[in-house]
């Protein structure tokens, strides 16, 4: 999977399902099994686990994987089993009130990000990947490195966050300092860039926007480092926030970037600027957002209103 340029999320997610699959057929190697018993394993998470359709195709996708890719076995017999048909459900958007009475339910650093996912329509693993020279104060943007899919994008920076991201970074900067003095300071570098430059995980444009709050020991050089906030910080703190505001809706993180597109959209912004803003690689994932656009169903007025 490595080798293929999987996500860490995918490898751990494929990882785990095939160890299901071993294991719902009593430990016996996949290369025993066969159609039947990989529709077995699939109809048993549906009908016993009730799981998603998203989450069946998830672990159809893990399986075609391993017998693909890994055990190199002919996959004819794969091809009949089919996908389960998700769900065409609308995504949760807030208004622009709801989005204030929840960001004031936010404070410091949960605040600043998100007000980012919220401004610049970034995912919540985005958001916490930032690094300080993904920032361009000057020209107003934010280049989204890595992103899903692996793709860069370059999105906007709110002009009202411009000058609290700046004293943001001025305590960040600190931080930064301390743990060079105490010698650590050194963060995570993708793919070879540790070996191709050395020094740079000390530089200070590699360092990340939001720092978590402890350090940690690289199992691999036994150097002191300091990770990125993990997502799970900023969807409890939005949690409490939805909870304070009293906002009556499922609100998460994503929830922050469907109500940026959909509030773009209401204010006339093009279709495919916002599919660019948003990293998405077909326009029909950026569509959805005209059914939710604050006009009223597809935009028609009832005739009891009339």
């Amino acid at each position: 999977m490595r080798a293929r340029r999987c996500s860490p999320r995918t490898e751990r997610a494929y990882v785990s399902w095939i160890r299901r699959y071993v294991r719902f057929h009593g430990m016996r190697h996949p290369r025993e099994l066969g159609a039947r018993e990989a529709s077995a394993y699939l109809s048993w998470l549906a009908t016993q686990r009730r799981v998603s359709a998203s989450t069946q195709n998830q672990a159809l996708c893990a399986i075609l994987f391993l017998y693909r890719y890994v055990l190199d076995t002919p996959i004819d017999w794969i091809d009949d089993i089919k996908p389960a048909r998700r769900s065409a459900r609308l995504p949760t958007v807030l208004s622009r009130g709801e989005v204030d009475a929840v960001l004031r339910g936010t404070r410091g650093a949960a605040w600043l990000m998100a007000s980012l996912m919220y401004g610049a329509g970034l995912r919540v693993s985005e958001c916490c990947a930032l690094r300080v020279k993904d920032v361009d104060f000057s020209r107003r943007e934010i280049v989204v490195r890595d992103g899903k899919g692996r793709k860069d994008r370059v999105t906007v920076l709110p002009g009202a966050l411009v000058e609290p991201l700046q004293g943001h970074l001025a305590h960040v900067r600190d931080l930064f300092r301390r743990d060079v003095g105490n010698g650590a300071g050194r963060v995570a570098l993708p793919d070879a860039l540790e070996r191709k430059y050395p020094n740079a995980g000390r530089e200070w444009a590699w360092q990340w926007v939001f720092p978590a709050a402890r350090l940690y020991t690289d199992r691999r050089t036994g150097e002191l480092r300091r990770w990125h906030r993990h997502p799970s910080w900023i969807q409890r703190a939005l949690k409490a926030a939805v909870r304070r505001s009293g906002v009556a809706k499922k609100v998460s993180c994503h929830t922050l970037r469907h109500s940026f597109a959909t509030h773009l959209l209401e204010a006339g912004t093009d279709i495919r600027t916002i599919q660019e803003l948003l990293g998405h690689r077909d326009v029909s994932t950026t569509m959805i957002y005209t059914h939710v656009l604050n006009r009223g169903a597809l935009g028609v007025t009832s005739p009891l209103d009339r």
